[in-house]
């Protein structure tokens, strides 16, 4: 690698996010399975939709459940000319916003439309229900043009149904292009060598492992490369409990900082080859890299050697 390639390679972030719900937004989810879309009345009279338990205006707890209409008004939108996966339609569409008819606040959605040219402000549109619904804001298939005017009324409704929905869990990602930079390239290429590559400061000295191309404390840029390790130090740790979803490691395993023999810097990793309950700090270990030809260490294991005198990475915790 020349001095100026830099890395670069895609990267995805995914998790289940799940959350219990309250009676307000339970009664939302709910009616959206049952057909239904709920507001809440806040304090001053005005209808919120998607309703909140609490008034974003007076803080008071707001309970007071009311019905409205399937149809409403596209109150702003932006064209989106190319979907992305998992987004609600395939096909080109319009983010909207809708006041939804008997409501005083707009609902984020989409809107089906042949094109951008279909689309305006002010224009009537209606819910196209989902033909399966579970209970989320996916049972709103999407909205589609309608020529109706607004007729309807904000009706009272108790927020009872059968079988009511009281966890959601929604699946969070994020898919990006990670660049990691001159100094990060340059310890990326040469974990692959199985070295260990820092980058001292000019001005405090000190070692950073992963190097980030200048000192966190005295701002200055580093460009001498310092090789480290492999051997390093257990300064903390954690014992990890919960499995991960696709991580084939078996639980409870450990998870520690560990401070490389010549660095200033503690770098995270997991260590195995030892009983979890065994792991301390001070312990010395080596790395145990993820297979023939890898790119980085899978874990870390213990070297043999005596455990470190707390002194020696007191500075590193």
């Amino acid at each position: 690698m020349n001095a100026t390639e830099v890395l670069r390679a895609p990267l995805v972030v995914e998790f289940p996010f799940t959350r219990s719900l309250g009676p307000v937004q339970s009664a939302f989810l709910t009616g959206l399975r049952e057909r239904t879309v709920l507001g809440v009345r806040t304090t001053g009279g005005g209808v919120l939709v998607p309703p909140t338990e609490y008034d974003p205006v007076t803080a008071a707890e707001i309970r007071d459940l009311v019905e409205v209409a399937a149809t409403g008004t596209v109150t702003t939108w932006a064209w989106n000319p190319t979907p992305r996966r998992n987004q609600p339609l395939a096909t080109p569409f319009a983010w909207v916003l809708v006041r939804l008819d008997g409501a005083d606040t707009a609902l984020l959605h989409v809107l089906d439309a042949p094109g951008p040219e279909a689309v305006r402000t002010g224009m009537r549109v209606r819910i196209r229900w989902a033909e399966e619904r579970t209970g989320a804001i996916t049972d709103i298939a999407c909205f589609e043009p309608y020529e109706g005017p607004d007729t309807s009324q904000a009706a009272p409704h108790s927020g009872e149904f059968a079988d009511p929905v009281t966890v959601i869990t929604t699946p969070a990602r994020l898919d990006y292009s990670y660049a990691p930079g001159r100094a990060q390239s340059r310890y990326l290429t040469a974990l692959a060598g199985r070295r260990t590559l820092g980058e001292r400061c000019p001005s405090c000295h000190k070692v950073y492992v992963p190097p980030r191309g200048a000192c966190p404390t005295c701002g200055v840029a580093t460009d001498e490369q310092v090789e480290v390790g492999p051997r390093g130090t257990v300064t903390t740790f954690c014992i990890v409990n919960i499995k991960a979803k696709n991580l084939d490691i078996e639980v409870p395993y450990v998870y520690a900082h560990i401070a490389l023999d010549g660095a200033d810097l503690a770098l995270h990793g997991r260590i195995g080859g030892i009983p979890y309950d065994q792991v301390r700090m001070g312990l010395r270990v080596e790395p145990v890299w993820s297979e023939a030809g890898g790119r980085y260490p899978d874990h870390y294991r213990p070297s043999g050697e005596p455990d470190a005198d707390y002194d020696l990475y007191k500075e590193l915790l």
